[in-house]
Parts: structure tokens; C-alpha cells; sequence
């Protein structure tokens, strides 16, 4: 089972002597806790159910939890909940190694901490948003526009499109 020490680290010995078809369910309700050196979630909650198959165990499980990432336009810290699924197969033996390359450790000790890591930034934005409708900051002073509008404006002509505004007035 998991301990407290290192929750992510599961003994999943018992499993590998049941019938196939057995399976056991984990359950994580975290406050805070790193995933890796780039990556720290809040309220980490999740369900992880291991089943004895023919060819090792099948891991499946949903998870969600909260991280700090900054705002691409506005350049301000804010919290963004993840949530994803996971699927993945720990092969018992060499010959049954699938597309991830996963093997059950001879200690049948199982570390959860690397495949939540890569399953949580995959769900990370590319291009984070405080909100859908952030205005960023003025390229001119700087100004965050979300808080105060600074009454800079572009100047027409500056875009690379400004030859197209022409065409609209046609």
C-alpha cells in the first residue's frame, strides 16, 4: 500500500499473487505536494485503481490539482486547476513490455511521482490565461490594462496588416 512518507510510492506486490482480473483501488487527497522539480499541485486528489491483467498491471486513474502559472499577457501569478486521466500498463516481464517501456521493479514497489508529473504538464496551457478576457499590459508603458487603461493607442500604420485596412473600407 502507500505511506505517508512518499504517497506515490506504491507496494504493489500483493497484486502480482491474485487472479487476473483482481483489482485494487488507491485514493489521494494531498494538500501540497511537489511532482517533480518543476512542478507543485495543491489539493491533489485522485483515484488509482491497479488491476492484475495477464501480461503485469493496469493502472488507471484520474486526478486534479492546483499549480501557480503566470499570465502570458498580463505577466501575473494565478492559480490553474488540472485535472486529467491516466492509462498505463507495468509490464511482469521483459517479453511483455509495451509502447511505454514499463516494468514492475523486482521490489514490486511501484513510484507514481514521474508518470503523474508527465500526465499533469501535458495538461498544463501553452499559453496560460488568467482569464479569457486579460488585456495584457500597454507595449508602450507597460500599464497592466486589466487594472487601469493608460489612454496609450497604437498608431495606425504600425501593424503588418495596416495595408489591409484599405480594403475594408472599400
Amino acid at each position: 500500500m502507500s505511506n505517508s512518507r512518499n504517497p506515490f510510492r506504491l507496494n504493489v506486490g500483493f497484486i502480482l499473487h491474485e487472479d487476473v482480473g483482481t483489482s485494487h483501488e488507491f485514493s489521494f487527497d494531498l494538500p501540497q505536494v511537489k511532482v517533480g522539480e518543476d512542478l507543485e499541485l495543491r489539493q491533489l486528489t485522485g483515484a488509482l485503481s491497479i488491476g492484475r491483467t495477464a501480461q503485469g498491471l493496469l493502472l488507471t486513474g484520474e486526478f486534479s490539482g492546483t499549480t501557480d502559472l503566470t499570465c502570458v499577457r498580463c505577466l501575473r501569478p494565478f492559480d490553474h486547476t488540472l485535472s486529467w486521466n491516466l492509462t498505463e500498463v507495468f509490464a511482469s516481464d521483459e517479453k511483455s513490455v509495451g509502447e511505454s517501456g514499463l516494468i514492475i521493479p523486482e521490489d514490486a514497489q511501484i513510484d507514481l511521482r514521474p508518470i503523474l508529473r508527465d500526465y499533469a504538464l501535458l495538461e498544463v496551457p501553452i499559453k496560460p490565461l488568467c482569464r479569457q478576457d486579460c488585456r495584457g499590459l500597454c507595449p508602450e508603458c507597460g500599464e497592466d490594462l486589466n487594472v487601469k487603461d493608460c489612454g496609450h493607442r497604437p498608431a495606425s500604420g504600425d501593424s503588418p496588416f495596416a495595408a489591409l485596412e484599405d480594403l475594408l473600407k472599400e
